[in-house]
């Protein structure tokens, strides 16, 4: 017997048998290098292993001392980047070593023994082979849910060896039978072990067979029965006996009556339950129509809660749980002053618009309560089936009320504060198109007469307070975005966030972790440092996060060596400790002063933000390129950029030749973010006179405005999140268009205090300023 060293392959839950193919698909990785070990070194040939152990983790110790020696037949690379391959087994071996077993980076390897089969007499052998096909033929016959393919594998094999092995592999039993066949060497044993196997799956399918023919019987009797139920039944009908479905119609009948809802509702309930009272217990109708009327009952068609009309304890409120938001808390306010002085109003329509984690969803939540009322949150982020909306038709199997109308079941009332998430991100498809179905919810002309496709009978939504929420108007549909007021919430500040998390976010996680914020003593300027170097959003999930990995780590420390301390006061080095590294350094982005560098503004999913555009030139026939994922628009600010320096060469002191002799290239940094609007025009003209003319720009200067053909600057949107962005990144003055002056008194009073704006109406004046420094 020759020893001889092999790359291993574990299998778990497979078994492979000499004379028998496995397929196995899986990604690139350590599988592969097997298999690449197996073709470079070891002429395809490897160690199959049946890992028996059902723990995730490989125990190689007890790994089995008995594997197939096989060849690797076939392998394919597939177009998704994983591999196929063909494993035919050859041989039994005996297992007398691992090898690597402890080596993570190495290839798992087994010196193995090549294991002969028993010889056993010709003529038995012939006689054993005849056998076992005979009864493979009469298996195939006797169960009729076997293909007979196996008859064809096995009808040119007289080796008593190859043919156990290849029957074996097609029977229905256990791995561990699977097993105990791999570890016989004595073909003989294995026949025997072969008819065993047969004869009682044999055995098996007969008695399940009988047992199907003594369930059939039994459905016939239980038809007969139903039968002679149903008689019986209309007997005692005849005899005066009342049944069971009368007391529930009876109770039904009274549910009815003590509804709060209108005449017409009340008609169309007493004609389904007519209609109910008359069909058969075992008609398939009879539960639609029940589930039918347990929705028209349990509807809230007019009942009300009462609204907290006192405006100093909402507003009380509304401040407790939410900092900032004026505009919204005004509107809410107003809404319940003109209710009380009219004593009846529609509710408003709300759409509260700005980035994520700055209080949308929270904010509505905690309007329902100051207001007393109900709330109900239905998100339509990735909804594109208008029947997600408006329900289904009651003539579909398993048709239910849409979405609305199941809110409004769980709101218990007809006045709730309806929160309507991510309306930005609706789809549409061949299904429909979801926003054009909430048109008639949000429109005040038509609410008060919503009709839902299965309950089709009109329900009043006039009284509900909706409000819808976004990431970004322009994704709203216009015909949507019509009927909402919107609201556009921006990011916060540095200094908002701090009153934040001393105020809410702190008090919050501290009670969420069981520790008394009484005992935390955080500095202001330690928390500032977490906001300006462990976050970047414009509201303040991410900060919650990183206080609660603070405090969850400060309350870990204390149980683990079981102490109690009066005060914790935590400390820089706590703070790198606990969160790691800076994750940000918005200070960075443009720390010198460099020829071609310009700092613009913009306004990102995260709120504002300065953006530093940069130009060099180069010689070549005078192209523009663009880099950085630019949008159009933004592409053709850069070409109307460099149009208006070219009309006013003089005057800007550049020699032509450059512009024409050169190629220039503008890019805008983190390429992998899409980029677009007019509002970089002048940031754009900027950097190219910047890079043409050899003059340096002021790093401490920002920008943002369209600019025309003929030099004028244009107003543009965000300046309130622009200035957060850029006085979180350091700048000290910004020029923005003359238009925009009145945008300046929604900028927090913080923000003007440390950045100087300069309001331009001509790129000129702009001109002037980076000349002076």
């Amino acid at each position: 017997m020759m020893k001889t060293n092999l790359p291993v392959i574990l299998l778990r839950g497979i078994v492979l048998l000499p004379n028998n193919d496995i397929k196995l698909e899986f990604e690139k990785g350590d599988s592969s290098i097997i298999i690449d070990e197996a073709e470079m070194f070891h002429h395809n040939k490897l160690l199959v292993v049946c890992d028996t152990e059902t723990v995730e983790d490989v125990n190689y110790k007890k790994l089995p001392k008995m594997g197939i020696i096989s060849k690797l037949s076939h392998k394919i690379e597939l177009p998704n980047g994983r591999i196929r391959i063909v494993i035919s087994g050859l041989s039994r071996a005996k297992v007398d070593n691992y090898l690597n077993a402890d080596k993570k980076d190495e290839v798992l390897e087994a010196i193995v023994t090549e294991l002969d089969e028993e010889v056993i007499n010709e003529k038995e052998e012939k006689i054993l082979v005849e056998k076992v096909k005979k009864e493979m033929n009469s298996h195939v016959k006797t169960i009729s849910y076997l293909s007979n393919s196996i008859l064809e594998a096995i009808k040119n094999v007289d080796s008593l060896s190859k043919i156990t092995d290849i029957v074996a592999m097609s029977l229905a039993v256990e791995l561990e039978r699977l097993v105990d066949y791999l570890n016989c060497l004595n073909p003989e044993k294995r026949t025997n072990m072969i008819l065993a196997d047969l004869y009682e799956e044999e055995e098996k399918y007969n008695i399940e067979r009988n047992l199907d023919l003594k369930v059939k019987k039994e459905i016939d009797e239980n038809q007969r029965e139903y039968f002679l139920r149903e008689k019986l039944r209309l007997i005692k009908e005849e005899l005066g006996d009342i049944s069971p479905k009368d007391e529930e119609v009876d109770e039904l009948k009274e549910k009815i009556d003590n509804l709060q809802a209108s005449d017409k509702i009340k008609t169309r309930l007493s004609k389904e339950l007519s209609r109910y009272e008359a069909l058969s217990t075992v008609s398939p109708e009879i539960n639609l129509i029940r589930n039918y009327i347990d929705w028209l009952l349990e509807l809230p068609w007019c009942k009300s809660t009462i609204d907290n009309e006192d405006l100093q304890n909402v507003k009380e409120i509304l401040d407790l749980s939410h900092y900032g938001l004026d505009k919204v808390k005004e509107r809410i306010i107003e809404f319940l002053a003109v209710k009380k002085n009219t004593d009846s109003l529609n509710g408003p329509i709300l759409c509260l618009v700005g980035p994520p984690g700055v209080g949308k969803t929270s904010l509505a939540f905690s309007i329902a309560k100051a207001m007393n009322r109900n709330f109900v949150k239905m998100s339509v982020g990735g909804v594109n089936d208008e029947a997600e909306i408006m329900g289904h038709r009651r003539t579909y199997l398993g048709a239910n009320p849409g979405r609305i109308i199941t809110s409004m079941k769980k709101a218990k009332s007809n006045n709730p504060v309806f929160l309507i998430d991510e309306i930005d991100k609706m789809t549409k498809d061949i299904k429909g198109d979801p926003a054009s179905s909430l048109l008639e919810v949000l429109d005040p002309e038509q609410n008060s007469f919503f009709s839902d496709n299965y309950i089709e009978e009109e329900f009043d939504l006039s009284k509900v307070m909706f409000i819808a929420t976004a990431n970004y108007m322009e994704q709203i549909p216009e015909a949507l975005k019509d009927r909402l007021e919107i609201v556009k919430l921006s990011g916060y500040t540095e200094f908002e966030k701090l009153d934040i998390a001393k105020k809410h976010l702190l008090p919050k996680v501290c009670e969420e972790h069981g520790f008394n914020y009484d005992k935390l003593d955080i500095a202001d300027a330690l928390i500032l440092n977490v906001i300006r170097n462990y976050t970047k959003e414009a509201g303040v999930r991410e900060l919650e996060r990183q206080l609660a990995n603070i405090v969850r780590k400060i309350v870990t420390s204390m149980v683990i060596n079981n102490i109690r301390m009066e005060k914790v006061k935590v400390d820089d080095e706590m703070i790198k400790k606990y969160l790691g590294n800076p994750k940000y350094q918005d200070y960075e982005k443009n720390a010198e002063q460099v020829v071609g560098v310009v700092n613009g503004l913009a306004y990102t999913s995260f709120g504002g933000d300065t953006l530093p555009i940069e130009v060099n030139f180069y010689e070549g026939k005078g192209n523009l390129v663009l880099t950085g994922s630019l949008g159009d628009v933004m592409k053709e600010s850069a070409q109307i950029a460099l149009s208006y320096i070219k009309s006013h060469i003089k005057e800007f002191g550049i020699d032509y030749d450059k512009i024409t002799k050169n190629d220039i290239h503008i890019h805008v940094p983190e390429g992998a973010t899409p980029k677009d609007g007019p509002s970089a025009g002048i940031t754009l003209t900027t950097a190219l006179i910047s890079a043409l003319a050899n003059l340096r720009v002021d790093n401490k200067l920002a920008m943002t405005g369209e600019i025309t053909l003929r030099g004028k600057v244009l107003p543009i949107g965000g300046l309130k999140e622009k200035s957060i962005g850029a006085n979180r990144n350091g700048i000290k003055k910004i020029i923005i268009p003359y238009d925009n002056i009145a945008d300046l008194d929604e900028v927090p009073k913080e923000i003007k205090d440390t950045i100087e704006y300069i309001p331009v109406k001509e790129y000129m004046e702009v001109f002037e300023i980076i000349k002076k420094g």
